[in-house]
């Protein structure tokens, strides 16, 4: 791991497990105004999932925070085996303490995904850059990309601000993409079958990536 790659993780800890200490299992505990929009944002992510039917679901959560996709997840009657990662011990610590006998899920503590799964998500991992440079948070989010494509065997989704969000809700610590060159970047990379989600009310966008 690269000194870069140090330093940015290690700020993303601290800053999230400032947060979720403030607010405890709560979506301001992972830096979300509120329960409507986590619940619009995990809505489009679980479109990845798409019919799942009857057959099983084991899913990778990269950035899980206290485990609100799982919960998310459970209403929609989804067979599923859940393994959430976060950087956070205090995120991981009340995932485990808000869903104590969930013998469906585990939480751990890593930097990446917790190994090959069906489908991989990432929700708000990639909006908080705080003092990095763009050009160095860009990079850092091209990388985990690499590590969900390669820890999915049938896709994997993400959302991210986005650049076309209003100028007066612009924040100078948060990273805001283009949707367009991540589409493009997930087609050219990752799969011929790749969604841009930006209809949806909130200031980002989701892209689903789709593999044979």
């Amino acid at each position: 791991m690269t000194y870069v790659l140090q330093a940015l993780e290690g700020a993303t800890e601290r800053y999230y497990s400032r947060k979720i200490n403030e607010f405890g299992a709560t979506p301001r505990g992972v830096d979300w105004n509120g329960h409507e929009s986590q619940q619009i944002r995990f809505h489009q992510l679980a479109k990845i999932i798409g019919e799942a039917g009857q057959e099983p679901i084991l899913l990778n959560d990269l950035g899980c925070g206290y485990g609100a996709y799982y919960d998310y997840l459970n209403t929609l009657g989804i067979p599923l085996s859940y393994r959430g990662t976060d950087l956070s011990a205090g995120m991981i610590a009340a995932a485990r303490s808000a869903h104590p006998g969930a013998d469906n899920a585990q939480f751990e503590v890593k930097r990446t995904c917790a190994g090959l799964a069906h489908y991989s998500v990432a929700s708000g991992v990639f909006n908080v850059r705080q003092m990095a440079s763009v050009a160095d948070w860009h990079a850092y989010v091209l990388s985990m990309l690499e590590e969900l494509d390669s820890n999915s065997s049938r896709g994997f989704a993400f959302n991210c601000l986005s650049i076309y969000s209003d100028l007066d809700h612009q924040r100078a610590d948060l990273y805001y993409g283009d949707p367009m060159f991540f589409f493009d970047h997930c087609k050219r990379h990752f799969a011929k079958n790749v969604a841009l989600l930006h209809d949806y009310d909130l200031y980002e966008f989701t892209v689903l990536v789709r593999k044979s």
